[in-house]
């Protein structure tokens, strides 16, 4: 079996509502899949984010970079995936998010060729029933209340407030409040994506002091690990993660060592891929942190089931998993990944376990001018 052809399909999918952050407001998700066709008529899909504020790679970038890949690629073993993921590194540096929707699609090719699913590609199950956090974010005050109700009656047991949009005591009044209506037994955290200075963050943690948030993530600038440990060191009920500021193993490494996090959000664009995330999630297994699998806002069921199977099968999410198809006003599949109390079940059939609608793919389709490069 051998690689007959690589498409990069530029999407743009409606959200439910907009998803409003310290760094962006999405109103849609703007992704791209990836279909890879191999010579035996075997399809596999893969899925990245526009995600220019984490990786720095937009739409256009997305689509340009596996079209400069595809060549090098096309002939291949599609089985060959580690071999696969050499040759792109080697051809193009960085573009983490375009190199994870190729080797997610040939993780779900080469499952579908063989008849397992995607976890058996990654290792061994360990669980099957996973919580997801469930995000708070709306921006409006009485509104962000109303949806925690929502959420808590629906048997959600983890949350997300986003938080770093506006003053930290307004963000500390709006998390105090939001903690109230969900009580005691949740697991909370607040997401200030880089949006607060030290200063700010500093104010919010001693602010919301035994409000319940168990972890805050990424409170200042990524790349400013000094200044994650001062957070850190504030309060140690509190703990603090990273999200933005993880993109390979080392990053983890030094988050550990420096004392600036705790716990880490994985994601398969910032990584490269879902072998990289099951490998960090076994470094933080190692090491003593907390985790979290996630999807980027909007994602659909392919990256979706993507990051479940990886859930599947590393140490531990005991800080849960964010999957964001749920927020989509609709899928690229006929037949979404189901979640039912606040929990998602491990996917069994072969490849990712779910099925590209190419109508739907279509319906949403846009086009992205062809770009030649080096």
């Amino acid at each position: 079996m051998k690689i007959k052809s690589i498409e990069p399909i530029a999407i743009s999918l409606p959200m439910l509502k907009p998803l409003i952050m310290a760094t962006e407001t999405v109103s849609s998700a703007d992704n791209m899949l990836v279909r890879i066709e191999a010579d035996n008529g075997t399809v596999g899909w893969g899925e990245a984010a526009s995600a220019p504020g984490m990786t720095g790679e937009t739409l256009e970038s997305l689509v340009t970079a596996v079209r400069f890949l595809e060549p090098m690629l096309r002939g291949r073993d599609p089985a060959d995936i580690d071999g696969a993921l050499t040759a792109m590194d080697r051809r193009m540096y960085g573009n983490g998010g375009a190199k994870a929707a190729i080797e997610i699609a040939l993780f779900d090719l080469v499952g579908r060729a063989t008849g397992k699913p995607v976890y058996a590609l990654l290792g061994d199950k360990v669980r099957n029933r996973m919580p997801l956090l469930g995000v708070i974010g709306g921006g409006d005050f009485d509104g962000d209340l109303k949806d925690a109700e929502k959420k808590k009656a629906a048997g959600f047991v983890a949350y997300k407030i986003k938080v770093g949009i506006d003053t930290a005591a307004k963000n500390a009044e709006r998390s105090r409040a939001i903690c109230q209506i969900l009580g005691s037994g949740m697991l909370i955290s607040a997401d200030a994506n880089q949006g607060f200075s030290t200063e700010q963050a500093i104010e919010y943690v001693r602010s919301i002091k035994g409000a319940g948030v168990d972890f805050l993530e990424q409170p200042v600038m990524a790349d400013d690990l000094g200044e994650m440990a001062k957070v850190a060191a504030v309060d140690a009920a509190i703990a603090i993660g990273a999200d933005e500021g993880i993109h390979s193993l080392a990053d983890i490494q030094s988050h550990h060592d420096s004392k600036a996090a705790r716990g880490v959000s994985l994601k398969a664009i910032k990584l490269g891929g879902i072998k990289a995330v099951t490998e960090a999630g076994r470094l933080c297994g190692r090491l003593g942190m907390h985790v979290n699998i996630s999807c980027k806002t909007g994602e659909s069921s392919v990256a979706c089931a993507a990051a479940l199977h990886v859930a599947s099968v590393i140490p531990n999410i005991d800080w849960g998993l964010t999957l964001t198809h749920t927020a989509l006003g609709d899928d690229v599949t006929a037949h979404p990944i189901v979640t039912a109390r606040g929990h998602v079940e491990g996917l069994d059939r072969p490849g990712l376990g779910v099925d590209v609608d190419e109508d739907r793919v279509r319906r949403h389709r846009v086009e992205i001018a062809a770009r030649k490069v080096a």
